[in-house]
């Protein structure tokens, strides 16, 4: 014995009518920029050590980071005095 299932659930939308498209829409995911998602930020200590990991002396980094020597030995805890 079967029943009709627009009697079990009255107000439910008739077949065929597109209701479960604004819901549907409102949960796909939006787009994201290129690149923004996979994108980090790093603090000046962080890239002066990845620009000395990478090889370079610090004078270059100082002028890449627009820093003074002094303090790209202080990000990198390098002594001076030797």
């Amino acid at each position: 014995m079967s029943s009709p299932i627009s009697s079990q659930f009255p107000d439910a939308p008739p077949v065929g009518a597109n209701a479960a498209a604004p819901a549907a829409q409102a949960s796909r995911p939006q787009p994201v920029a290129k690149g923004e998602s996979d994108t980090v930020e790093l603090t000046l200590s962080q890239r002066g050590d990845q620009l000395h990991t990478q090889g370079q002396r610090v004078s270059q980094i100082a002028s890449t980071l627009n820093l003074s020597e002094a303090a790209v030995n202080r990000y990198l805890d390098i002594s001076s005095k030797g």
